[in-house]
């Protein structure tokens, strides 16, 4: 029956029926109606979707041209080979699968990026669901992945290197999977290992990567030249934004040569800055170590008469894991992060709420994340260094605001603190995720699997919303994610802990910060890879 016209249809049915969804975009979707049930519907036709292949922004709607629907999509191997051939998935026979109600993804499956909205707002941006497909571009005996792993250390690292390999290997059949040996040099210095199933079968339970990292050393050329000499046709790459950026340039590089390569990206940042996806692997693992430092420095302090610890914990940009870890403690008096800026004399001021505190309690812990007051710090010790990454070196502020408090209330107070400084920020890096960051890191390697062998390439995986989806590259490179200080969440910190802002309302709104030195200190991250 040809439904794929636009009426109004209105019709009292005595028996159940159903209409099901096909590849075919102009069919309805697979519908139940009970016996003796009155049915008003109405038909419309599905609008063609309008395609940008450049930038991979999909607009359509299945009913209006007023919903503005829009779909971020990421590139596909058939985008620039059309002729590629497809094949039924293997998991069409997998006996874990039987059951299952819904083996594969719709292709039309998608998820908002925005899920509180209001009547009549647009329906806004959207990504594709994350998962098997019904045809895979790959045969897995022709499979020949890789996996790299780049940048600094963060729990998890190497469970999502183990679910890589296991999924390619259980869920698909490919047996031929190579671990490039420290990080993106190692294409070019032909550092690689065979990695099966028993190779890594245990490396979860340890810190850090199995297959060693390193910052820098990003030559597209190269890299890709390694790629193709070796017949590579996955590439699995783990790493943070300045990994992701080298991603995006491999899989352009790849595409402008007509390679039949898929490339896709697993985020990695333990600071939870990743633009787009809700959190970041080895994010929960952190907070949930930074508690043994907090914990310690307060039962130091609590020891003594006046006692200050000071905890500095990760977050170069955003302060994500100080407010999560000082949420969950509840022994931290003061939270200090990047995004909210503070003042250590006069009114209002941290020395004037130290001091308040100490009289009420006898003792305060303060947290701090890296990035924190650095304008301060580098107007006193200037610092211009870059890491191989192009990040900024940063001076030690926990150090620097230990130091100040002892000055000021020893000389000027004339009062006698006790400070204590943890710093746990290597401590916290180097441990194997926990249960939450073990299952999540599954997902995520599941995902980029499931999308690489679906031909889907120049993509990174993460769920948005709780739901796992294939996000162009370039989406979560543009920006970082930082705490909004105009969101509830920082206030709810605030009161959790009764902590001043340190800045009034008028002068976060009106942004009346030291633009100057921020923007300077900004501009020290080079976008070199």
């Amino acid at each position: 029956m040809d439904l794929s016209f636009s009426s109004s249809l209105s019709k009292t049915f005595s028996s159940s029926f159903s209409f099901q969804l096909s590849d075919n975009p102009n069919t309805l979707q697979f519908l139940r109606f009970p016996p003796n049930h009155a049915l008003q519907c109405r038909i419309f036709p599905r609008q063609p979707l309008l395609s940008r292949q450049k930038k991979h922004v999909v607009r359509g709607s299945a009913q209006s041209e007023n919903d503005d629907f829009v779909l971020e999509d990421v590139p596909h191997l058939t985008n620039f080979l059309p002729d590629l051939p497809s094949y039924p998935n293997p998991l069409q026979k997998s006996q874990a699968y039987a059951i299952v109600k819904q083996t594969f993804v719709s292709p039309e499956d998608v998820v908002a990026q925005k899920i509180v909205t209001r009547k009549d707002s647009a329906r806004g941006v959207h990504f594709r669901r994350a998962g098997p497909r019904e045809k895979v571009y790959f045969k897995s005996e022709e499979v020949r992945a890789c996996i790299v792993t780049c940048g600094g250390l963060c729990p998890g690292i190497n469970t999502v290197i183990r679910e890589i390999v296991c999924g390619l290997n259980y869920m698909y059949g490919v047996e031929d999977i190579l671990g490039i040996v420290g990080g993106y040099r190692g294409f070019y210095s032909k550092n690689t290992m065979k990695l099966t199933p028993k190779v890594v079968n245990d490396i979860h339970k340890r810190g850090g990567t199995f297959l060693c990292t390193s910052r820098g050393g990003h030559d597209t050329h190269k890299i890709v030249d390694n790629i193709q000499d070796r017949e590579i046709n996955q590439v699995y790459i783990i790493g943070g934004d300045g990994t992701q950026k080298g991603a995006a340039r491999i899989y352009e590089e790849v595409e402008r040569r007509g390679l039949k390569v898929a490339v896709a990206g697993i985020p990695k940042t333990i600071d939870n800055d990743i633009a787009v996806i809700d959190k970041s692997f080895g994010f929960d693992t952190a907070v949930e170590e930074a508690q043994r430092a907090i914990n310690a420095a307060h039962v130091e302090v609590e020891s003594v008469e006046n006692g200050v610890g000071v905890v500095k914990l990760m977050g170069r940009y955003s302060g994500f894991i100080a407010m999560y870890a000082t949420f969950a403690s509840r022994d931290v008096d003061c939270c200090l992060i990047p995004e909210s800026p503070f003042y250590l004399e006069g009114r209002g001021g941290l020395f004037e709420f130290i001091e308040k505190r100490l009289k009420e309690n006898g003792h305060l812990v303060i947290v701090i994340a890296e990035g924190a007051g650095q304008e301060y710090v580098a107007a006193e010790m200037r610092a211009t260094d870059q890491d191989a990454s192009g990040n900024r070196l940063l001076l030690d502020v926990g150090l620097w605001l230990t130091q100040k408090i002892k000055d000021h209330f020893t000389e000027v107070k004339k009062m006698t603190v006790y400070m204590k400084y943890i710093d746990p920020t290597y401590m916290i890096r180097a441990i194997p995720s926990n249960a939450s960051d073990n299952i999540y890191c599954t997902l995520l390697a599941h995902s980029a699997v499931h999308g690489a062998m679906a031909g889907y390439s120049g993509f990174t995986v993460g769920p948005v919303n709780n739901k796992h989806s294939y996000i162009p590259i370039a989406r979560v490179t543009e920006t970082q994610h930082t705490v909004s200080l105009t969101d509830r969440m920082w206030a709810r910190l605030l009161e959790s802990i009764n902590q001043p802002s340190f800045v009034t309302s008028d002068a976060l709104l009106q942004e009346r910060v030291d633009k100057k030195t921020i923007e300077e200190l900004n501009n020290m991250k080079i976008t070199s890879i």
